[in-house]
């Protein structure tokens, strides 16, 4: 009798730590993270909310998130374009000139399909650079020879990294047709470009995730 009751006191003392543990980590840790899926909390945080709400088109309903991932996309383009450029023309390793090519094509093409879905829907889409992006391509301009290879890289493979995981989130949720396509191949030309930087050689794994 006396040993059941141990026993059963025991466990309870166990239950009771268990519950404390439990509700101390919904209390530290957010709940994206405790469920498994942290890069897509870190996709959530990764756009803004123009607090103007859902918008109906002909292409179907377009979010703060669709608007806000297409703002994006042009303007990557804005600033990886110059960079890509400046890839074909400076790097002093063909695996860099190679990865311009890809950036100067893909970007071409995004910025294209970009402009086209902000006409058709009537979205505003930046026509410079922001502060931060531009202070890249500053960067980029004062390095010399292979130090431009790698700032260029550093740069480039970190940012994209950033939104790849928005593409995928975009491109889950959008019940937009224009916004779907698109997302689909953008995720496409984002994979592309992580691809040939890192066959580059330069990516410097350890700092990927320390993104400015």
């Amino acid at each position: 009798m006396r040993f059941a009751m141990t026993s059963g006191r025991a466990v309870g003392t166990v239950l009771i730590v268990l519950a404390l543990v439990a509700t101390l980590a919904g209390l530290v840790l957010p709940s994206d993270m405790l469920a498994g899926n942290r890069a897509s909390a870190i996709a959530r945080a990764a756009w803004q909310d123009d607090g103007k709400g859902t918008w109906k088109t002909e292409y179907g309903p377009l979010t703060a998130m669709d608007r806000d991932f297409l703002r994006k996309v042009r303007a990557a383009g804005l600033w990886e374009l110059p960079a890509g450029r400046s890839a074909q023309e400076r790097g002093t390793r063909k695996s860099v000139r190679i990865a311009g090519n890809h950036l100067v094509d893909g970007h071409t093409e995004l910025d294209k399909r970009a402009v086209t879905a902000g006409r058709a829907m009537n979205v505003s889409l930046p026509t410079q650079p922001t502060g931060s992006q531009q202070e890249y391509l500053d960067d980029m301009e004062k390095a010399q020879g292979e130090e431009f290879d790698q700032v260029l890289v550093d740069h480039l493979r970190k940012q994209h990294g950033v939104v790849f995981g928005l593409v995928g989130l975009v491109r889950d949720q959008t019940r937009n047709s224009m916004i779907r396509s698109l997302a689909t191949r953008a995720n496409a030309i984002v994979l592309d470009h992580i691809t040939v930087l890192e066959d580059t050689g330069l990516v410097n794994f350890e700092e990927l995730n320390d993104v400015k």
